[in-house]
């Protein structure tokens, strides 16, 4: 998931031009498929071992049509572009006319990313439903159609959310929350792997192409949306039994606004409690979770946790 392009007063959302074509070209050199959106599910489920990469770009800032899209047209790189509509047209945001040049292309998809994109998370129901109605209203009026492909601002979602975002008719829904997509993730909370400028560089990068997927029967609580009371949550992991080596998982999480490995529970051989020392006391609380295979590959599970109290 990119944002900005050599925006560099914004170094959390980010990266240098330079560093995004190395990014492609070490996608191809480890000979990953880029998944073009209409093949999105199918890649889920079928030839799971063939190496492939969605990439994403939210937001629809105009650094990416001016530095971001040249590249990936020029190349036929498929994406998918998240475009929040309030803000079409504004300072700093691509126009209708850029937008729908992109959308021509059969390698490019424009995503949903909500009309507003205000904390719909801290919003009530019918509030949110009438943002995204707007965004839905603007897409038909101005491509002809609403995207499938939903993008939660700023990743956040609760299962409140993530119900309007599927009554609503989307089919997809993607958070930030770093990790590999596979068949069984819910397909209302995929993860993504952000990247900026802090961890956009080349040996990070590497890094990712080595992640695969961390498949999990369940996480508690279910609930993602974090209140006062349950806050630092009960975090419980109930892994498939065909994982490996379970015993040398390592997770860390920043709770006390510090990362720290976590004390990890075998409550049995694959269901596994991390212990937090403390309550999360940012707006996110994040854990990831991490397994090295024989062949250097890792699984990789991250999670993403938003704390009311503090947002409010």
């Amino acid at each position: 998931m990119y944002h900005r392009f050599e925006e560099n007063k914004y170094p959390s959302t980010n990266i240098k031009t330079a560093n995004f074509i190395k990014h492609l070209n070490l996608i191809k050199d480890r000979q990953f498929k880029f998944i073009n959106p209409i093949d999105f599910e199918n890649s889920l489920v079928s030839e799971k071992r063939e190496k492939k990469i969605l990439l994403t770009i939210d937001d629809g800032f105009k650094s990416f049509y001016d530095q971001a899209w040249p590249i990936l047209k020029k190349r036929e790189i498929p994406f998918i572009l998240f475009v929040n509509t309030r803000e079409v047209g504004t300072k700093g945001y691509m126009n209708w006319q850029q937008i729908k040049e992109i959308s021509k292309e059969k390698f490019a998809h424009i995503g949903n990313h909500s009309y507003s994109h205000e904390y719909l998370i801290d919003m009530k129901n019918q509030e949110v439903i009438n943002d995204i109605r707007k965004a839905i209203v603007d897409f038909k009026k101005n491509l002809g159609y609403n995207s499938s492909f939903f993008s939660y601002p700023f990743g956040e979602y609760s299962n409140d959310l993530k119900s309007i975002i599927k009554n609503l008719g989307f089919k997809y829904a993607f958070g930030q929350h770093s990790g590999v997509a596979d068949e069984t993730k819910d397909f209302y909370e995929l993860p993504r792997f952000p990247i900026n400028e802090a961890y956009g560089e080349l040996k990070r990068f590497e890094t990712i192409l080595k992640t695969i997927p961390f498949k999990f029967k369940s996480i508690k609580p279910a609930e993602k949306y974090i209140q006062e009371s349950n806050n630092p949550p009960e975090v419980i992991v109930d892994f498939f039994k065909d994982v490996k080596n379970i015993n040398l998982l390592n997770c860390y999480s920043n709770e006390l606004n510090s990362w720290r490995k976590s004390e990890l529970e075998f409550l049995d051989n694959y269901k596994i409690k991390v212990k937090l020392v403390g309550k999360f006391t940012t707006e996110r609380g994040r854990i990831n979770c991490s397994l090295r295979e024989d062949d250097g590959s890792w699984r990789w599970l991250g999670m993403q946790f938003v704390i009311a109290d503090i947002k409010n």
